[in-house]
């Protein structure tokens, strides 16, 4: 058990035995006085364990197998896909192997075994400053519009 779980065994048994009101210890455990009655004919009936979370250890329902992850990041490092990007690589699953899996799984899956997705960077273009003129006015602008504007 957990420190939140044993103070709730706490409290709920001082209410079983009288020395503590369900209204103090709904607001003790930061509960309605309506949780307080259910958790004590819940620790009177099968006791403490009620208090425990009952898919404590457990692997949740919706968590890839290890198996199907081992997968993934062995396909990713085959020469076949080495050179795709995360988004493309998700692409080519689902089309070549018929793995469907979201982007954020897949990105998730693939940056905690330690495969960076090889982003193509450009150089910056330099951009040069364009010459002073020699006297303060002397830069013309041109507007290309047709159309003649009336200041």
């Amino acid at each position: 058990m957990n420190e939140k779980q044993l103070n709730r065994y706490r409290v709920i048994s001082n209410v079983i035995e009288g020395n503590l009101k369900p209204c103090d210890a709904a607001e003790s455990l930061g509960l309605s006085e309506r949780q307080i009655y259910r958790l004590k004919k819940g620790v009177e009936e099968e006791g403490v364990s009620f208090l425990i979370h009952k898919n404590t250890n457990r692997k949740p329902y919706h968590a890839f197998d290890d198996d199907f992850k081992q997968n993934i990041v062995k396909l990713k490092k085959s020469d076949k896909y080495k050179d795709a990007n995360f988004k493309h690589f998700q692409e080519l699953l689902l089309e070549n192997e018929g793995i469907s899996i979201s982007y954020n799984a897949l990105y998730n899956l693939l940056t905690s075994n330690g495969v960076v997705s090889p982003k193509k960077r450009r150089k910056p273009k330099k951009h040069y400053r364009r010459k002073r003129k020699a006297r303060k006015g002397m830069l013309i602008q041109i507007d290309a519009t047709p159309f003649r504007m009336v200041w």
